[in-house]
């Protein structure tokens, strides 16, 4: 099986590399050379290519930075998606596009569904949902996988920044009150490789619930057990009121993960899920 990444550089680009099948030919070109926002580029590379199948790893995932540039965010969020589920198409190659909790207001107390309507709260949930239309109106059976909180051992995330934070400052103070589920890249890719041959919308986190401060708290105790942190710093919790950002963030990042599970069976627990990332960097 050929298979087509956009986003090959990124962290769930990587993610797909370490974790491909036995007998998988995969096809990464550099950025450079397949620019997503580039439609006649794309249908190029597709068609040189003659995937089985085209997995777009790519996003804009700059969350506060998309309030002020929503239109430079829809076009790496939406019309690329739409260049990328059109190629595909052409040269009947299935297509699967990683979308986000933020097409989700964040209001709910009960795990969102794959058919639970969205309703985006921020310039990057309404650029991803956008995204997800633009993949259903250019290709006929596209693959959709909604995720949250992703985060590897290489790349730009909240584990590599509190490590970061914990070893320059004397304390960190971290948002107690959102609510999610962290989910390791590397999770997630093996969870793309299990269902690419289904259509329609999935959900995939790691398994488990926490906040972002519980999430803190965890990395530096595991961060501090492996060495990859040389003391404990005090992590103080704090509201989202007291941290104003651009753009809302869900208070409430939960995802039904039911569909999915039933499939590739349950997720890991995203503690141990974290623990593998950091063992990775550790080593």
């Amino acid at each position: 099986m050929k298979i087509l990444v956009a986003g090959s550089g990124g962290q769930l680009g990587r993610a797909l590399a370490a974790s491909a099948p036995a007998g998988v030919t995969l096809i990464a070109p550099p950025e450079a050379d397949f620019d997503i926002g580039n439609a006649a580029q794309v249908a190029a590379v597709v068609a040189a290519a003659k995937p089985d199948l085209l997995i777009n790893a790519a996003a804009w995932t700059a969350v506060d930075k998309a309030e002020a540039e929503e239109a430079a965010a829809l076009l790496v969020n939406a019309t690329a998606v739409g260049h990328l589920a059109a190629a595909a198409a052409a040269v009947g190659a299935r297509f699967v596009q990683v979308s986000t909790d933020y097409v989700f207001d964040g209001q709910a107390c009960l795990p969102y569904r794959p058919d639970t309507p969205p309703a985006p709260a921020s310039a990057y949930g309404r650029t991803k949902l956008a995204g997800e239309q633009a993949a259903a109106a250019h290709h006929p059976a596209p693959l959709i996988i909604r995720t949250a909180w992703v985060y590897a051992a290489a790349g730009n995330n909240f584990v590599k920044t509190m490590l970061r934070l914990m070893a320059e400052r004397d304390e960190v103070r971290v948002v107690a009150d959102q609510v999610g589920t962290p989910t390791h890249a590397l999770s997630l890719a093996r969870a793309i490789w299990a269902l690419q041959e289904h259509r329609g919308t999935f959900h995939w986190t790691d398994a488990g619930i926490t906040s972002w401060y519980d999430f803190a708290v965890a990395i530096q105790d595991e961060a501090l057990r492996l060495g990859l942190l040389n003391r404990a710093v005090p992590i103080i919790p704090i509201a989202t009121a007291d941290y104003p950002t651009p753009a809302r963030r869900p208070a409430w990042s939960v995802l039904d993960k039911s569909t999915s599970w039933a499939i590739t069976g349950p997720a890991q627990h995203w503690r141990h899920e974290l623990i593998d990332c950091l063992k990775e960097m550790a080593a």
